[in-house]
């Protein structure tokens, strides 16, 4: 004989519940902000968290230069001048990476010399950053004649030599560090024009922007809350490769002399400064050379991961 299951006395005169069928994890995934996705995709990709950790080290080092940098690094001693790293034969524990040609620690230079290209980097990436993005959004919203003008404006800036003219400027007004924040930030503008304008030209015709006007908002309040925050993603990997591109000329206009000036320890002036010994004391510009090669390949590496996980598609 079978037994069959008997109903249950409750649901007997209740009607048939209804199914809910658990979500599937693909659809969790997709569910999930994109803060989230971009959270779980940085911690599996390798350059940026290379790049994020390295620029995250000397930005600790640039903020608590005054505590761990051994020695002043302005103050001098000609009688411990040009003393060799520790790895070197006649090296000490004193001056870890050596002294320069006037006996002031290289370790504290290059210290505190993370501060000046950190400083130079940052503001004149956000000066630029400022001028390109304001040229390029109006030239990609409006077109038509802002659009002609901005492009004109754009294509004058790139016929101009970056090099020779900040050479030409520093050369004019004298070189300082405020003068090469004030000089590449003027010059380093037009690829956030370029790219801002091609994004706002991809997105102006969205459905979210014609509802913003047909709601009622002005063009300058469209801007600010509707286009620019839809093409930060490019706007954030712009600004890292102008850092870095920025960081690079203030080192060649220090190493020739126009840039910052003595005694601030800027790496590209300790380049210069060891240029004499460079055949004898190959160390004075290779430990300011190596600096400057980690810093700049530490930011491409981070603009690279924040251009890859913030995309719609994941890339790797």
């Amino acid at each position: 004989m079978t037994l069959q299951p008997s109903a249950s006395p409750l649901a007997a005169g209740m009607p048939d519940a209804p199914v809910v069928l658990a979500p599937e994890p693909q659809a969790l995934a997709t569910a999930r902000s994109p803060t989230v996705l971009a959270l779980r995709r940085g911690l599996h990709h390798g350059g940026f968290l290379i790049g994020a950790g390295i620029l995250g080290v000397i930005l600790l080092a640039a903020l608590a230069a005054p505590l761990i940098a051994p020695h002043d690094p302005y103050a001098q001693d000609v009688s411990r001048r040009l003393i060799p790293p520790i790895w070197q034969a006649k090296g000490t524990w004193e001056h870890v990476l050596g002294t320069d040609k006037l006996g002031r620690d290289y370790l504290s230079r290059l210290i505190y010399g993370s501060q000046i290209s950190l400083l130079i980097g940052v503001a004149a990436a956000a000066i630029s950053g400022i001028i390109g993005t304001t040229l390029g959004i109006c030239a990609g919203y409006f077109g038509g004649r802002v659009d002609a003008l901005v492009s004109y404006i754009v294509t004058t800036r790139l016929a101009m030599p970056v090099v020779l003219v900040a050479l030409a400027m520093a050369s004019l007004v004298g070189g300082s560090l405020k003068v090469v924040v004030l000089v590449l930030g003027f010059l380093l503008w037009d690829r956030f024009a370029v790219v801002t304008r091609a994004a706002t030209r991809q997105i102006r015709d969205q459905d979210f922007i014609a509802a913003a006007r047909a709601t009622g908002f002005s063009p300058v309040r469209i801007l600010f809350q509707e286009v620019l925050p839809n093409i930060l993603n490019a706007l954030i990997v712009v600004a890292t490769l102008e850092m870095a591109h920025a960081i690079l000329l203030e080192a060649a206009l220090s190493f020739l002399g126009l840039g910052v000036q003595p005694p601030l320890p800027s790496w590209g002036l300790m380049i210069a400064e060891g240029k004499p010994y460079m055949f004898f004391q190959p160390w004075v510009i290779t430990i300011p050379g190596v600096a400057l090669l980690v810093l700049v390949l530490a930011i491409n590496l981070l603009g690279d991961g924040i251009r890859d996980v913030t995309a719609p598609e994941g890339r790797r």
